[in-house]
């Protein structure tokens, strides 16, 4: 017999979900995807292959800062001289409040020149050298203290703030786990419209989450002088919120043709 390729759209997939009365659809429903493909073979058995999300909300307990240290001088080994001692104190700052030194990481340094560019010619003012700081594994009970009092320690900027939480491979099981009891749920429909009846799974693909997806950035950024002021709060208010957690799959079930009656 002829093969061929039936799409079945969103429109058609709602149509049958509404046989019993649309009004009766919960709001939060799972969504449907876009294009759900079927393919199969007259009284055959055939295919069906979708993709489905879904995701899990979390509540960060840990967090990651980076800290910046400008220094400016005319001489540049008296310019890094000054970086090296802020960095230093920081440093020790840090380990005095329980942060390993495994936690603590010069992410990034570098010097450059300073010029006046206001003649005809290039006048040498002096050097600057900025050195970043990535502080990880920090409670978040711990963000506010750490923010302000590493302004006092050493630290003249603040570049980011970024959470994540302790239990994201959890959190990712879970959603991985829902997302896949959807696409068998919206599978079933599907194989009831096309007269079939669902079968095994033939195939199943995760989408990997990256690294970046386990962290919410936050939105504290100070310059020097803004550093500074916040230095004499004695805890700085942090919120992380919340973030969601999600899994994406593919996954290809097969439809059984009906027996005869």
């Amino acid at each position: 017999m002829r093969k061929k390729t039936v799409w079945i759209t969103t429109a058609a997939v709602i149509g049958v979900m509404c046989l019993g009365g649309c009004a009766a659809a919960p709001a939060s429903a799972t969504s449907i995807p876009d294009v759900i493909t079927v393919r199969n073979e007259d009284g055959q058995d055939g295919k069906l292959t979708l993709n489905s999300s879904e995701s899990v909300t979390v509540t960060p307990d840990m967090a990651e800062i980076v800290y910046g240290i400008t220094t400016e001088d005319t001489d540049a080994v008296a310019c890094q001289q000054k970086n090296t001692e802020l960095l230093n104190q920081l440093v020790e700052y840090l380990k005095g409040q329980d942060i390993s030194e495994s936690s603590i990481t010069t992410s990034r340094f570098s010097m450059v020149p300073q010029y006046d560019w206001s003649g005809n010619t290039r006048t040498l003012l002096g050097y600057r050298m900025d050195t970043e700081v990535t502080v990880t594994d920090i409670a978040v009970a711990d963000v506010g203290t750490l923010l302000s009092n590493g302004v006092n320690a050493g630290a003249n900027e603040i570049y980011s703030v970024s959470y994540f939480s302790s239990q994201y491979d959890t959190a990712y099981a879970d959603a991985l786990a829902k997302a896949v009891d959807a696409a068998r749920t919206k599978a079933e429909v599907l194989a009831e419209a096309s007269g079939k009846t669902l079968g095994k799974v033939l195939n199943i693909q995760e989408y990997q989450d990256s690294q970046s997806d386990r962290y919410k950035e936050g939105t504290v950024n100070m310059s020097r002088d803004a550093a500074e002021e916040a230095a004499g709060v004695a805890d700085m208010n942090v919120m992380p919120g919340e973030m969601d957690v999600t899994a994406n799959i593919s996954i290809e079930f097969e439809l059984v043709a009906q027996a005869a009656q």
